[in-house]
C-alpha cells in the first residue's frame, strides 16, 4: 500500500476491524519511512452478473425481479415472506458461487421452479404456468401428474 504522504510502499499494519457489517475491514497503517498513520479499506470486489435471456439480449442480474416472481407466484398462498427472501438469497448465492459472470434466464426459472416446488406446489404450478408459457389446460395437467408421481 503507497503512504498518501511520502509514496513509500513500506508499511506495517497496527490495528485491522471489520465495517459494514463485515462487509469490509479498516486498516490503521503506519508507514515505516515517514512514521505517519492512514487509513485503508479493503473490500470484496463484486463482479456483476449478467442474465441472458431468451432473446439473446443481455441486462444485469435483479434479484428483486426474482422476488418479485416469487410474491407473484406465492400470492394468497401460506408462504412467510421470509422462506421467500431464503429462497432469493440461495438462489443468488449459488449464481455467485457458479462463477460464471454470464447465467441463463432460463437457469434461473429453473431453480426458483425447484426452489417453489419445495415450498408450495400451486405456487409452483403458478410459477411453472407463466415461465413455460402452458398453452392450455392439458399442460397444467401434465405438470400436476409430475408432481404426484414425484411424491
Amino acid at each position: 500500500m503507497k503512504c498518501p504522504f511520502c509514496g513509500s510502499f513500506d508499511s506495517k499494519v497496527i490495528d485491522s476491524r471489520p465495517t459494514d457489517e463485515g462487509s469490509a475491514i479498516r486498516r490503521r497503517r503506519e508507514c515505516m519511512e515517514c512514521t505517519k498513520r492512514y487509513t485503508t479499506y479493503e473490500k470484496i470486489e463484486i463482479l456483476p452478473l449478467f442474465v441472458i435471456k431468451k432473446d439473446g439480449s443481455r441486462e444485469t442480474f435483479d434479484r428483486n425481479k426474482i422476488m418479485s416472481g416469487l410474491l407473484k407466484a406465492c400470492e394468497k398462498r401460506p408462504v412467510p415472506i421470509k422462506k421467500l427472501d431464503k429462497l432469493a438469497q440461495d438462489i443468488e448465492k449459488n449464481m455467485y458461487n457458479s462463477l460464471d459472470q454470464e447465467i441463463t434466464s432460463e437457469r434461473i426459472g429453473q431453480m426458483v421452479m425447484e426452489g417453489l416446488k419445495e415450498l408450495d406446489e400451486v405456487a409452483y404450478v403458478r410459477f411453472a404456468s407463466v415461465y413455460r408459457q402452458f398453452k392450455d389446460v392439458n399442460n397444467f395437467i401434465d405438470e400436476l401428474e409430475k408432481i404426484i408421481r414425484d411424491r
